[in-house]
């Protein structure tokens, strides 16, 4: 039998390796929810992954129910096992480029999206879109909160302090043991029964412990851009409503 708690713990750990406040920026993204959809809300956990942001969701709001959206199998069959026998949740696979990926949805509208970490691959313009996307897909008043690297082009200085000071975190979690993301991937290929996932996955996305596998930073923007594009494709408000050295989270209010 696969530990699906096993693979969930070594996710967290892997993620934790790039985002040390994680659990920092979940809260805060759920603070969002509670403040503007209240206890009980419908979300749209959107390239949700292994469902990091769900099992929180459920765990701080029993009575919510999510949709968990992503197009990685390996990540989807982890999450699906994870949370198999919960009628709360229900995993959709559907490609983000897709103009049509919202027709694969159980509901018509939602009173909050959220994501973290994940939205970056895509190129500026895709993104756009997408948000225009979900601004219709949000009741009035739903929010949207995405959390991601946002860069500052403009502290270069500041960019390559911060840049050492984590190659050198990293450095010292490898020493301890730490996974990194091609070490996590190769990990996974290797378990007998995941091993077929991870192909179909690689087959998608490329290898990540290959110099040409995975997607990039393509879409990492300041966190003017994405407020300044949110407002333009429908959002009533948006805000900033946390940051770090290298991300943020960008609330928006339909």
């Amino acid at each position: 039998m696969v530990s699906w708690e096993q693979w969930q713990e070594s996710w967290d750990r892997q993620q934790e390796w790039y985002l040390p406040d994680r659990e920092e920026r979940f809260r805060v993204m759920l603070d969002g929810v509670e403040a503007l959809a209240g206890t009980e809300p419908r979300v749209l956990d959107l390239a949700c992954g292994t469902g990091s942001i769900s099992a929180r969701l459920l765990r701080r709001f029993p009575g919510a129910t999510s949709t968990g959206v992503d197009l990685d199998p390996a990540l989807l069959t982890i999450a699906r096992g994870t949370f198999e026998g919960d009628s709360r949740i229900t995993f959709v696979t559907a490609d983000l480029r897709d103009p049509a990926w919202t027709d694969a949805l159980p509901y018509e509208t939602y009173d909050a999206v959220l994501t973290s970490t994940a939205l970056h691959w895509l190129a500026p313009d895709a993104l756009r879109t997408l948000y225009g996307q979900l601004a219709d897909l949000l009741r009035a008043g739903g929010l949207f909160v995405n959390a991601d690297h946002m860069p500052n082009p403009d502290a270069p200085r500041i960019n390559a302090a911060v840049h050492a000071f984590t190659e050198a975190r990293q450095e010292k979690l490898r020493a301890e043991g730490g996974r990194d993301w091609p070490q996590w991937w190769t990990e996974l290929a290797a378990d007998p029964q995941l091993a077929d996932v991870a192909a179909e996955r690689f087959a998608i996305f490329g290898n990540p412990a290959e110099a040409s596998g995975d997607h990039d930073d393509t879409g990492a923007r300041p966190i003017g851009w994405h407020i300044e594009t949110l407002r333009a494709v429908g959002f009533a408000e948006a805000t900033c409503a946390w940051a770090s050295l290298t991300d943020a989270a960008v609330l928006a209010l339909r």
